[in-house]
């Protein structure tokens, strides 16, 4: 079942029994290329030195081990150490919005989408206005579902889909489900949900990014699709 976007020109993908559409938001509704989560993943970085006390390689090692394994630097921090997670988040995301560039078509593409639009994020609510506010997305989402909302447990833990669909009162099998990393799609495959993964383009390569996070696509049963354009691809979606 696995496939790039469709081109262009193909016949569209039909998605006719998908009534609600849920997005995760970072290096997803944005280009990973833009660069604007390698911000956040220096702020955590910076977090997780003053917090556990550590140099920066050590900080560093700690915080890719944590997102690896718990889903979250957060989650990872909050079993291990007394943090206030408000706190942390609101440290991590003080950054430059600015290269989230409006996308018109990537917003035509998702206000034609028949049915409910969800997001789905392990950031916060406020990070994810802000970056719906520089695509000109604001007004196009029943509902932003953040970690605050999942109490704290993120992607890919089953409880966070869980509150997530009962929160909503989505079906799984009449849902699609967009996220860059492969592993967050594990669950919405389990329980019947179509998982899209949306990829950086080919050749692109960051000091930040470890293999893990830019790996994924065909290879993987879970992964249904896989995009390098997501606004394409929702333009096949009819």
């Amino acid at each position: 079942m696995n496939q790039m976007t469709p081109p262009a020109r193909a016949k569209s993908v039909s998605f006719d029994h998908i009534t609600d559409w849920v997005f995760d938001l970072d290096n997803t509704l944005y280009p990973r290329e833009c660069n604007l989560f390698a911000q956040i993943d220096t702020a955590i970085t910076t977090y997780v030195m003053e917090i556990a006390k550590l140099d920066f390689d050590a900080a560093r090692e700690l915080q890719k081990a944590y997102y690896r394994d718990h889903g979250t630097t957060l989650n990872g921090l909050m079993s291990t150490l007394t943090i206030d997670p408000d706190h942390y988040l609101d440290a991590v995301h003080k950054i430059d919005y600015s290269p989230v560039l409006a996308h018109p078509e990537l917003v035509g593409a998702i206000a034609a989408l028949p049915g409910r639009k969800f997001i789905f994020t392990n950031g916060s609510t406020g990070h994810a206005k802000a970056v719906l506010h520089r695509l000109g997305a604001m007004d196009l989402f029943e509902g932003i579902f953040d970690i605050k909302a999942a109490k704290y447990q993120p992607k890919p833990l089953d409880i966070a889909y869980e509150s997530f669909l009962a929160a909503h009162g989505i079906d799984p099998t009449r849902s699609i489900m967009f996220d860059d990393l492969e592993k967050n799609l594990r669950v919405p495959h389990k329980i019947g949900m179509t998982t899209v993964q949306v990829v950086a383009r080919a050749g692109f390569a960051h000091e930040q990014c470890d293999a893990w996070e830019l790996g994924g696509g065909a290879e993987f049963e879970h992964v249904h699709y896989v995009t390098d354009d997501i606004a394409r691809f929702l333009l096949t979606c009819r």
